[in-house]
This record gives structure tokens, C-alpha cells and sequence, in this order.
């Protein structure tokens, strides 16, 4: 019983602070694509950057920052960072 419930506190507090993460304006490697762009358009900016103009596309809608990069031979921390830079920048 002890697991299920340490399971069950540890999926929460991760999920949480993914939330929270995500309402302090951070973007990170595992947020969706659509996601990213529902709250910070300026993502478009880097996005189109490094050539990924797949936001119109099915896999825009299950995949996340780090998938969509990889796909397209870019380093997803690089993204991450310059798209960070720009929201703080805009902020």
C-alpha cells in the first residue's frame, strides 16, 4: 500500500512542477509544440529559425520540443534556451 501511494505523490508533485514551470514562463524539452506556442507565440520566432514550420502539422499536436527538434537535426537545449532568452526578453 506504501508504494501506491508514494506512486501516486510522486506523479502529482512531478506534474506540478511541470505546471509550475510552465506558468513561470519556462520552456522546457518536454513541453508539446502546440503548447509552447499557445503560450508564448514569440516561440514561432526560434521555431522558424531552425527550420521547423511543422505547428501546422499532425505531430505538432503529440509531439514535444525535444522530438520536433531532433527531427530536424537541432539540438533541443539550444532551442529551449534561445526561446527562454526571448520570453524573458518579451517579459
Amino acid at each position: 500500500m506504501y508504494n501506491l501511494i508514494n506512486e501516486i505523490y510522486t506523479r502529482v508533485n512531478f506534474g506540478l512542477r511541470k505546471d509550475i514551470n510552465s506558468m513561470a514562463g519556462k520552456v522546457t524539452k518536454d513541453m508539446g509544440l502546440i503548447e509552447i506556442v499557445q503560450n508564448h507565440p514569440e516561440a514561432l520566432e526560434v521555431f522558424a529559425k531552425y527550420g521547423l514550420g511543422c505547428i501546422g502539422c499532425a505531430a505538432a499536436r503529440f509531439e514535444n520540443l525535444e522530438a520536433g527538434a531532433k527531427v530536424h537535426g537541432v539540438d533541443p537545449d539550444v532551442m529551449v534556451d534561445e526561446i527562454n532568452a526571448l520570453i524573458e526578453a518579451n517579459a
